[in-house]
């Protein structure tokens, strides 16, 4: 009797646990949707690069002539005009050359002026029959060698004087001096290769962008799209550009093809200096005020766990037929968005109607990974579903008081029980 009395307290105590901790630790699940209504924006595809920063005109200067450099006029970012002296390589050699020239040239006309009395005399002489036809002949011979001695001397008192002109260096362009690389006192040689003095950048307002573009972008990349880029100099600023030329020659380094992008770029605040490496983003397609929504309504699918709460209507795209019903399995899944072109896709956004949601069909169009253009389907006064919230309710409060099992707290401080 005794025995049958304690299994029938355990029991008692087992159950009354039981009930106790189903009362303190079930808790409700309460699901809230997140909808958005679509808007209307601005939305682009993109293509990003980096390059660096150029001149849009830039000019070596060099020499053409060796000799010690006397004079030095300018220096780095110096402001030149066109023909404006920068240096002056020392004359003193090419100057006695153009003497020696002179001088020959002077004897060469004294020459030529005998030569050409003497051809006259003999001239009258053998038409007297006073000497022979050779006789004449060599005078005649003679006066043309004269005469075309002072040609030559002529010809090399040219390039003499000439030779004496590229002692001045000076500047082919209107612009600024980027680079100086001789001093005062310096020798340059002149020989197969033309010793570059100067760098002058032709204006440095108009200013462009060589961007590397990889071989896996620049099919999307065409002259006159827009873009923007920025520098570390200034980071808050964003420059704007066009796209001016895709050059067909590739880079390849480590393995990787590049193309060389040209992008102009308007740089008349002078904040842009040569070498500043950029970071650019090609805008290859943008649609204007167009009616976006956020990409998350278009990833979004309902699952069974919503089937417990909310009636979910399926559409397949194929027929358009719709079926009601609610989704209680896994295999139930929302149908996948069809692609409809090259440029628009058919996709799938969900609308809650009192206690269903429903499916829209729409018509997407440019997408960039944060806004979807809306081409068809929903208009701004639609709510549509991007996600859901899930919410835990406790009972515990209220299943302490409801409780008649549980051993009541003593009072505050009272003592008694």
């Amino acid at each position: 009797m005794k025995k049958s009395k304690l299994i029938i307290i355990i029991i008692g105590v087992l159950l009354i646990g039981c009930i106790g901790y189903f009362i303190f630790h079930k808790e409700g699940n309460t699901v809230a949707l997140i909808t958005e209504k679509p808007h209307y924006g601005d939305i682009a595809t993109s293509v990003t690069a980096t390059g660096k920063i150029q001149p849009v005109d830039t000019v070596a200067v060099g020499t053409q002539v060796s000799g010690t450099i006397l004079k030095v006029f300018v220096d780095f970012n110096s402001v030149v005009k066109k023909g404006q002296l920068l240096a002056q390589i020392d004359q003193s050699l090419f100057l006695a050359q153009v003497e020696q020239i002179n001088a020959n040239l002077q004897l060469a006309k004294s020459n030529l002026s005998y030569q050409s009395s003497n051809y006259n005399r003999q001239t009258e002489l053998y038409k007297a029959g006073g000497i022979s036809r050779a006789d004449f002949e060599s005078a005649k011979n003679q006066y043309e060698v004269a005469r075309d001695n002072v040609n030559s001397v002529v010809a090399q008192l040219k390039s003499a004087q000439k030779n004496l002109s590229f002692t001045n260096i000076l500047s082919p362009i209107d612009g600024t001096v980027l680079s100086r690389k001789v001093s005062e006192g310096q020798t340059v040689a002149a020989s197969l290769n033309t010793p570059t003095l100067f760098s002058i950048a032709k204006d440095l307002t108009k200013m462009q962008v060589q961007a590397s573009v990889d071989e896996a972008d620049v099919g999307n990349v065409k002259v006159g799209e827009n873009a923007s880029f920025t520098v570390d100099a200034f980071p808050d600023d964003v420059f704007t550009g066009t796209v001016i030329e895709v050059r067909l020659q590739p880079a390849i380094s480590s393995n990787v093809v590049t193309y060389t992008t040209i992008i102009n770029a308007p740089n008349n605040a002078l904040k842009l200096k040569p070498g500043m490496t950029a970071n650019i983003i090609i805008y290859t397609k943008e649609v204007k005020n167009a009616l976006l929504i956020s990409a998350k309504a278009i990833a979004f699918q309902p699952d069974s766990t919503l089937g417990k709460q909310f009636k979910i209507r399926k559409v397949f795209l194929g027929n358009n037929k719709e079926k009601k019903g609610r989704i209680n399995s896994k295999n139930e899944t929302a149908p996948k968005p069809q692609k409809d072109s090259i440029d628009h896709k058919k996709a799938i956004v969900w609308k809650r109607v009192g206690d269903s949601l429903l499916p829209l069909h729409i018509k997407i169009g440019l997408d960039d990974d944060v806004n979807v253009q809306i081409l068809r389907g929903i208009t701004a006064q639609d709510e549509i579903i991007t996600g859901v919230n899930t919410v835990k309710q406790s009972k515990n409060s209220k299943a302490t008081e409801q409780s008649p099992f549980m051993p009541k707290r003593g009072g505050g401080g009272s003592g008694k029980k």
